[in-house]
C-alpha cells in the first residue's frame, strides 16, 4: 500500500511522524507490518545533502567525468572507498557502507533544489531502527522498517528497488536443508527477501509519483536482519 501525502522533506524533519501521519489516512498501522521508506527521504532528513556551488572538483574528477558535471563526480568520488568499474561517465564504486553501486548512491534525482546531489544515509540500519523506534513511539504498532534505493544488478537490465537499511526482520531467508516437492535436499539457496520487499514496494512508490514510503502486509518475518547482512562478502564476489 503506497503511503501517499508525505511532505516535501527538509533536514531535521520527523520522518515517522510523516509516515504515521499517512498510514493513519489509509487505515492505520498494524504490528508485524513492513514500513519501506526511499532513502532520498531518510538521506534529506538527515541532512545528506550537498550544493554542489560548495565542491571544487580535482583533476582527476574533471578527467573522468565526460558529459556529467565534474563537481558531482567530485562527491561521488568522495563517498566511494573504491573504484569498481570506470567508463566515463559510468562510475561504479565500492561505498563506505560495502555497496557496490553506480556513482556510490550520489544522486541528483528527487533532489531539494537545483544544484544539489543527495548521499546515501551515513549509516542506513541506523536510519531504519531509529524510525522503527520512533513509529512504536507514535503508534504503539510493532512494525519493522527498510529503507530502500535502486540499483543496478550484474547480468541484468534495468533497475530494482533494495534494502540498504532494515530493522525488526529477517532478511535473508536460509532454506538449506529444506527439501523440495521431489525430496531434493537444498544446498545453498538463501532467498533475499528484504531485496524481494523493496521492490515489490517500489511498484506502488514509483520514481516520480510522490509517494515516498509504502505498507507491506501480511508476511511474518520477525527478526533481526540488518542491510549490511545482505551485502556479499568480497571474497565470493566474482565482480570484486
Amino acid at each position: 500500500m503506497g503511503l501517499e501525502g508525505l511532505p516535501e522533506v527538509r533536514e531535521g524533519d520527523d520522518v515517522a511522524r510523516f509516515v504515521a501521519d499517512a498510514a493513519e489516512r489509509a487505515g492505520g498501522l498494524e504490528d508485524d507490518d513492513v514500513v519501506v521508506v526511499a532513502q532520498k527521504v531518510v538521506s534529506k532528513a538527515e541532512g545528506r545533502v550537498v550544493e554542489l556551488a560548495s565542491v571544487r572538483p580535482s583533476r582527476f574528477a574533471e578527467q573522468i567525468s565526460g558529459g556529467r558535471d565534474p563537481r558531482q563526480t567530485e562527491v561521488i568520488l568522495g563517498e566511494s572507498e573504491r573504484i569498481v568499474r570506470l567508463r566515463p561517465p559510468l562510475l561504479i564504486s565500492e561505498t563506505r557502507h560495502g555497496f557496490v553501486c553506480a556513482s556510490a548512491g550520489v544522486d541528483a534525482s528527487n533532489a531539494p533544489a537545483p544544484e544539489t546531489v543527495v548521499l546515501l544515509p551515513a549509516d542506513p540500519d541506523d536510519s531504519a531502527e531509529r524510525l522503527r523506534a520512533r513509529l512504536h513511539e507514535l503508534t504503539g504498532r510493532t512494525v519493522a522498517v527498510l529503507v530502500s534505493d535502486s540499483f543496478g544488478r550484474p547480468w541484468r537490465q534495468g533497475t530494482t528497488d533494495v534494502a540498504i537499511g532494515a530493522a525488526g526482520l529477517q532478511v535473508l531467508l536460509d532454506l538449506t536443508g529444506e527439501r523440495d516437492a521431489t525430496g531434493y535436499e537444498l544446498h545453498a539457496t538463501t532467498i533475499a527477501v528484504a531485496d524481494e520487499i523493496a521492490g515489490a514496494a517500489e511498484l506502488v512508490m514509483g520514481k516520480t509519483a510522490g509517494v515516498a514510503a509504502a505498507i507491506v502486509r501480511g508476511l511474518s518475518l520477525a527478526g533481526t536482519g540488518k542491510g549490511k547482512d545482505l551485502i556479499m562478502d568480497a571474497g565470493r564476489d566474482l565482480f570484486r
